[in-house]
């Protein structure tokens, strides 16, 4: 139960971080970052994603969930990381609605990407 309202005031948390950024009182904007940045911190961190290889595939987003078994939350920041990244805009595009999709079918709300999509 401790989980649960713990996820819940994160996810509370991004909808305020979202409204603030609307509202232009988030001066900083959204963070903007290359395809070789997100490498680098996932080697640094030895994450056992390799990027390349996501993004080679057809539809990321069920390859993530069905073959590398990643929780909603992790899909959640990868997409929020890959739409942010220098990756052309229709593959960024094409990603964060998958993801949205398969979140949305499961009953898990992102307030962060659904701010993404507007």
């Amino acid at each position: 139960m401790e989980d649960f309202i713990l996820r819940e005031i994160d996810r509370i948390g991004e909808l305020l971080l979202q409204i603030a950024i609307r509202l232009g009182l988030f001066k900083d904007g959204e963070p903007k970052c290359t395809v070789t940045d997100v490498k680098a911190e996932f080697s640094k961190a030895e994450l056992p994603f390799d990027i390349d290889e996501i993004l080679s595939k057809d539809n990321p987003v069920i390859y993530m969930v069905e073959q590398k078994n990643i929780s909603d939350n992790s899909l959640e920041l990868m997409a929020d990381i890959l739409f942010h990244s220098d990756i052309d805009q229709a593959r960024r595009k094409a990603i964060l609605d998958d993801a949205i999709r398969y979140l949305d079918h499961k009953g898990y709300y992102s307030f962060r990407l659904h701010s993404l999509s507007i």
